[in-house]
């Protein structure tokens, strides 16, 4: 889910930040749960090459696993910033309390020298105030008592910038071990990534022209029924509207290359402002390209993209899908109104925004682009739950 591309006229080959894969690999990944309902699936031959409807299932699969690597890898993206950021102010700040304490030593060094020209003080005081630790000499009480309040405070502000200063050493040395930690995870999650993705475009550039057929005729019979449970989500959601709303004006329209239909009035005259920003934004993005790990502007993935489109509207959504949730309030789908967000899957890991009339823009899968199509896009079952940020 979860960069800089053109809009490819023909199967093109990996990116710098992302894996496509041709038109029909979209046919195979999305047409999962047909193809496992066949009631005429083929078996694997007998000489153990899989059938299509394996090879099938196999590759949607693959894409979902990589869909969830993606939100870690976006994860562990987020947490190096935010880690990189504090060890760098961790590290300006003990370059600067070390200057202090360098600028401090040399002026009790100074003190000390004057001392022993003058002879105001005996040679274990100049030790005192010489020594790397002057707090290993302050219960000798006899040496503190030559020693002036001016002075005294020279040596307390020295010994607790030390302490400070060697504190913060500490905490820097753990926020870089911490960061290794992350960047590590993130190498971890790419490799993940990029591993499920080519192993998918593997599986399918072994299929015959027959068999990509195939999986176009099953990728259409999916498109309609998912278009027709779209309408009667519609309808559901006309029917359960409150006669008030009825009335209500409908938002502003935005232009789109694929609009829905109008959102029903009921649904139009709860379309907050900052929803319909969203949806403006929305639907500006539809035609570019998914990549995984990209939030715009030439391209997104899933999360990418629902978190630009709210910014847009001035809501700062967190960057995965696993936040988004928690991100609002939950309502049901017969409930939902444009703006909305829709997750998908048992491991959330897809998010699409809502746009009336059971419609939704999201960015799809690798080898697709952002989109506007029925929430019912790879079946009732996969719809996770819906959330309203704002």
């Amino acid at each position: 889910m979860a960069s800089q591309h053109r809009k490819p006229r023909r199967a093109s080959g990996p990116r710098v930040a992302g894996i496509r894969t041709p038109a029909l690999a979209t046919a195979a990944l999305t047409s999962v749960a047909l193809f496992s309902q066949s009631a005429d699936a083929a078996p694997s031959s007998d000489d153990g090459t899989p059938s299509l409807e394996e090879v099938e299932k196999k590759v949607g699969d693959l894409y979902r696993q990589a869909e969830s690597a993606t939100e870690k890898y976006n994860a562990a993206k987020e947490k190096t910033t935010t880690q990189r950021k504090r060890v760098a102010g961790l590290l300006d700040d003990v370059a600067r309390r070390t200057q202090n304490l360098n600028e401090a030593r040399e002026e009790l060094g100074s003190f000390a020298a004057a001392q022993y020209r003058t002879g105001a003080a005996a040679p274990d005081t100049a030790a005192f105030l010489l020594a790397d630790t002057p707090q290993d000499y302050f219960d000798q009480t006899q040496l503190m008592g030559r020693l002036t309040e001016r002075q005294k405070g020279m040596v307390d502000d020295y010994v607790t910038e030390q302490s400070t200063t060697m504190r913060k050493r500490r905490e820097a040395g753990e926020g870089l071990a911490a960061l290794t930690d992350t960047q590590r995870e993130l190498k971890t999650a790419k490799a993940t990534v990029q591993k499920k993705l080519a192993t998918a475009r593997e599986l399918l550039s072994r299929l015959t022209a027959q068999e990509q057929a195939r999986l176009a005729a099953i990728e259409r019979q999916r498109q309609e029924e998912a278009a027709r449970k779209a309408a009667e989500l519609a309808q559901r959601q006309a029917a359960a509207a409150p006669a008030a709303d009825t009335g209500a004006s409908s938002p502003s329209p935005s232009a789109s290359p694929s609009p829905s239909p109008a959102p029903s009035p009921s649904q139009s005259g709860v379309v907050s402002t900052k929803a319909e920003k969203t949806l403006a934004f929305a639907r500006a993005q539809i035609g570019k390209p998914y990549v995984w790990g990209a939030t715009g502007p030439g391209s997104y993935d899933c999360s990418g993209l629902t978190q630009a489109a709210w910014k847009a509207a001035g809501v700062t959504l967190p960057r995965t899908t696993y936040d988004q949730v928690t991100f609002g309030t939950t309502v049901s789908l017969t409930d939902a109104r444009p703006g909305d967000l829709v997750f998908f899957y048992e491991g959330v890991s897809h998010v699409g925004i809502y746009t009336g009339n059971g419609m939704m823009i999201h960015a799809p899968k690798p080898g697709t682009y952002v989109r506007e199509e029925s929430v019912y896009y790879d079946g009732e079952s996969a719809i996770h739950s819906v959330v309203r940020p704002a």
